[in-house]
């Protein structure tokens, strides 16, 4: 039984592992399909990265160069190589007397011989002051082998220091207090005595020197070199001085070029991400603009907003980033551990033991973390929401005294996105302590194994420095890339989410080879059997609605509430798409004509009178953006908005807040109205647009409009009898059916529904 739920439990874990898995990768999927926006900026990215490697290049030659200054400019006093460019005669024979023959026949063709008979001895007289009559110098050959000459020479020298220090042990004198520190002044003339040895004592120690690790010689060898120059009169302080100073101005220069490449790829990378966003959002908005209400229903205006701002932000901010850390940390990654390991190959074991330890702790953050960052899109979506939705009623909530209640649902929705954010900061936070703990951690480790190492001569000060910036490199760069699979999820979710607005199939589109309307649209509008029904709804919405609107004509419908005029009327601009049936203008199925020219027949004023931030004219000439000031004037006359406009001290100029908040429900119908009038359009709908109108406005509108409309189409959606009584064609819905139409002294007659409104309405007389 144990076993049993062992097992099953076991599958359960799996099983979520596996759906994490599934939903990270449809994630990255939609991540990659949003890299189209990338394409443009192809060049830019190739820049960008070329940058970013000689960003990198600089980055990694610094710790080197430093290396140099310690090692060479300041342990060696600025003396690069173990064969001197120029040596007395009785060091050079010093130096032949501890070589193998192959050794020394390679110095002798090296170096060439300087004395008071040479042509050139007034010109090295002026560079070594040892040079005189009584005393020949050699001086280094140009284009020699210099790597090969340095190590013959380093061991040569190795190999009278292990000589000296076997005689000094066989006179049992301490041999670390006499050669601990070559670089003090050394009595070479007692030093050349040893030039004349006999082979058979001096050759026991040229094998172990040639046998004896490089570095050692390497550091004899320059040492030696020292004392060299020291005996021709040369200034070796001047030789260090000009090393160090050599050697800062090219780090200067190095450092120079990677803040240039960094600041380039900064900027770079700041554009292409800014473009990318740019592009993305207009996208996301054209995209917006061609949904119909099918669309709309599926997304709210407050989650479209957040796409639209938060979840491209989020994108930015990944191009941004992705461009500067993705390609820059396998760049320091690689590059600081092939130069680590070529510096000393012994060490490389703390670097890995380093990595190895900051994974696991970006493994813990990662599962921790992960779950909320896919939580925080949808609770920015929530507080945009109940934020959207205070602001939007902010009249009702006063109205109903609910700010109390308003602000708990606030509080509430702020509380557990600031709850998130916290516990992300907080994990996140968890990282810099922990990173500062291994960093030092592995400068200590570098520091006590490199100092046993200097100690045994195995490595030099400035190599042990080297490593430790080339540790620090490395693990900077594995956590760029831990921290990038961290910010990517997030990311991710934001380029789902964009995705799925991108990717949302339109319900409603423009046939592929269109119908174009006569040059002269007459406007007539035929329902032939329309059915429709919302998606996923279980019934129809809509049943076998069939009649014609006349031009010239007003064709009104009237109904209870819920009984389907708005959806029908909707119908007609294709904000929805029938069911069953057609709809035809001027003979012509609507579906098949593009919704641009549909609609530009169409003057609408819906339900909610819309207006937007400008001005009086400018909002009039919405739909019409060339009328002409008369014709606004006129349009403005006949909606009976004339009085309220002229009472403006700016007129026609006077500003509009946004959604129109700074005029009163009455004027931004009538508003509303003259806009649709202003367009001149063959058809006007008018749904449910004079409810805000007292009776005497009303009365005086309909009187007008019948004029100003002319052989135009006119459709009006109603509630009261009193605007449409005068209608040709009064239709009369119940539950999304026909139940009535007619006149309205043939409807009170013959028409039970809407008899019961007229009664309810005090209007029984016939007109």
């Amino acid at each position: 039984g144990k076993f049993c739920i062992d097992s099953s439990l076991f599958s359960c874990k799996v099983m979520i592992i596996y759906n994490n898995a599934i939903k990270t990768k449809k994630g990255m999927t939609k991540l990659l399909r949003v890299r189209k926006y990338l394409k443009p900026y192809i060049f830019p990215i190739i820049l960008a990265i070329m940058l970013l490697f000689c960003q990198g290049m600089s980055d990694l030659y610094l710790p080197n160069l430093m290396s140099d200054i310690v090692n060479t400019g300041i342990q060696r006093s600025g003396i690069e190589h173990a064969a001197p460019e120029a040596v007395s005669s009785d060091g050079m024979n010093m130096i032949l007397n501890f070589m193998k023959e192959d050794q020394r026949k390679l110095v002798e063709d090296s170096y060439i011989l300087i004395d008071k008979n040479s042509s050139n001895l007034k010109k090295y007289r002026e560079k070594y002051s040892y040079l005189d009559d009584s005393h020949s110098i050699y001086v280094l050959k140009d284009n020699v082998d210099i790597e090969k000459l340095d190590d013959a020479v380093s061991r040569s020298e190795l190999a009278l220091v292990f000589t000296l220090q076997g005689i000094m042990s066989a006179l049992d004198i301490d041999t670390e207090s006499n050669f601990n520190n070559m670089s003090d002044d050394v009595d070479m003339s007692k030093l050349y005595s040893f030039a004349s040895m006999p082979a058979d004592i001096s050759e026991k120690y040229i094998e172990k020197a040639n046998d004896a690790d490089p570095m050692i010689s390497e550091q004899v060898g320059t040492a030696m070199a020292k004392q060299f120059y020291k005996e021709l009169g040369v200034d070796v302080a001047a030789i260090q001085n000009s090393y160090i100073l050599h050697i800062g101005l090219l780090m200067v220069l190095v450092t120079i070029g990677g803040v240039i490449a960094t600041i380039l790829v900064s900027f770079i990378a700041s554009k292409i991400s800014a473009g990318v966003a740019r592009t993305m959002r207009s996208h996301i908005f054209r995209k917006v603009e061609s949904f119909s209400n099918e669309e709309f229903d599926k997304f709210s205006t407050a989650s479209l907003i957040t796409r639209t701002t938060n979840d491209i932000t989020q994108i930015q901010n990944i191009i941004n980033m992705g461009l500067r850390m993705i390609c820059y940390a396998p760049i320091m990654g690689i590059g600081g551990a092939i130069l680590a390991v070529s510096t000393t190959m012994s060490m490389s074991w703390i670097i890995i033991a380093a990595i190895g330890v900051l994974l696991a702790v970006m493994l813990v953050v990662f599962v921790v973390a992960m779950p909320k960052f896919k939580m925080m899109q949808k609770l920015i979506d929530r507080l945009n929401l109940v934020t959207r939705e205070s602001l939007s009623g902010l009249l009702v909530i006063r109205a109903f005294g609910t700010e109390r209640q308003e602000e708990e649902r606030f509080d509430k929705a702020n509380k557990d996105l600031t709850d998130v954010n916290l516990f992300v900061n907080r994990v996140m936070t968890f990282l810099m302590p922990v990173m500062t703990l291994i960093m030092n951690g592995v400068s200590m480790l570098v520091v006590w194994v490199g100092a046993h190492r200097i100690e045994q001569a195995e490595m030099q000060v400035g190599d042990m420095m080297a490593f430790i910036q080339y540790s620090m490199m490395i693990i900077m760069s594995f956590l760029m890339i831990a921290v990038m699979f961290i910010i990517i999820p997030r990311a991710s979710v934001s380029a789902t989410r964009i995705a799925d607005v991108l990717e949302c199939d339109i319900s409603i589109k423009d046939p592929e080879n269109p119908v174009s309307l006569k040059e002269k649209v007459k406007g007539e509008v035929k329902f032939d059997n329309v059915s429709f029904r919302y998606k996923g709804a279980n019934s129809d919405v809509l049943r076998n609605i069939s009649f014609t609107a006349n031009p010239g004509e007003t064709t009104a419908f009237i109904g209870t509430t819920g009984s389907g005029k708005t959806t029908l009327v909707n119908l007609i601009p294709r904000f929805y798409d029938v069911t069953e049936g057609k709809i035809t203008l001027d003979g012509i199925d609507v579906r098949d004509l593009t919704q641009r020219d549909l609609r530009e027949q169409i003057g609408l004023v819906p339900q909610k009178g819309m207006l937007f931030s400008g001005d009086i004219a400018s909002n009039l000439r919405y739909g019409r953006n060339e009328a002409t000031d008369d014709e606004i004037k006129k349009a403005t006359e006949t909606a009976q908005a004339t009085e309220f406009i002229e009472s403006k001290p700016d007129k026609y100029a006077s500003p509009i807040a946004q959604g129109g908040s700074n005029v009163s429900g009455g004027q931004k119908q009538r508003l509303a109205i003259a806009r649709a009038l202003t367009k001149k359009a063959p058809i006007y709908i008018f749904d449910d647009s004079f409810s805000a109108l007292d009776f005497k406005t009303d009365a005086a509108l309909r009187k007008a409009l019948k004029k100003y409309t002319g052989n135009s189409t006119v459709i009006i959606v109603a509630q009261r009898i009193s605007t449409i009584m005068y209608a040709e064609n009064i239709i009369v819905l119940d539950e999304g059916r026909i139940v009535g139409r007619g006149t309205h002294n043939e409807l009170l007659k013959n028409c039970k529904a809407y008899r019961d409104i007229a009664v309810s309405q005090n209007i029984t007389q016939e007109v």
